[in-house]
């Protein structure tokens, strides 16, 4: 924990962290099918769900660093690439922007784990070393392995969203992402475990 932060209860940290893509998937059912004029443009109900997500993120992110004092540079870049993204998509009116949103952010993820590991360093020990202890040659597989595992997801979301629908998109863009993203990570915890020291008392 850095300086100045607080702990919070898990439960509602997952809250604020999970709540909001739950309550853009939520908002998309209920508008998917209508179209709203805006401003004398017609809007499709993924744009409009798009739109309503921006705030609704913001505003669990401002409470998140409120109780905590702190947000993970993870966080912050994520919530600009929403920013950024949400305005080309209304600004255009297209949604693919907000679609290869989450190949961008992904990859990006991917590019900054690689330029540690050609520099020998594994930038995913400087952000989490504090929460999980783990000896450096742990870290170097750890960081290799979530490297490759971002880049996947990259071109995963690349094949979803340009070969299948919109319905679809969402809900694994919703679920199944980051339940696969949940899974690689605890699998890896587990197959790390030798790497981590023991706890001697």
């Amino acid at each position: 924990m850095t300086k100045g932060s607080k702990d919070i209860n898990p439960i509602l940290k997952q809250v604020l962290d999970l709540g909001p893509p739950i309550a853009f998937f939520l908002i998309y059912l209920r508008l998917r099918d209508d179209t709203f004029t805006i401003g004398g443009n017609e809007y499709s109900g993924f744009i409009v769900a798009t739109l309503a997500f921006i705030p609704i993120m913001l505003v669990a992110m401002g409470v998140l660093w409120w109780l905590t004092g702190k947000l993970s540079r993870m966080q912050i870049f994520t919530a600009f690439m929403v920013l950024f993204f949400g305005a080309l998509t209304a600004w255009f009116n297209d949604e693919r922007f907000f679609k290869m949103k989450t190949s961008i952010v992904y990859g990006c993820f991917s590019a900054i784990l690689g330029v540690g590991l050609l520099q020998g360093r594994s930038y995913l020990a400087w952000v989490m070393a504090d929460m999980m202890p783990m000896e450096d040659e742990g870290w170097m597989i750890l960081t290799r392995r979530l490297c490759a595992a971002f880049a996947v997801l990259a071109v995963a979301n690349e094949f979803v969203w340009r070969t299948m629908s919109t319905d679809l998109w969402v809900k694994i863009e919703t679920f199944g992402f980051p339940l696969a993203l949940f899974a690689f990570l605890w699998w890896q915890i587990v197959a790390l475990q030798r790497y981590m020291p023991e706890d001697k008392d």
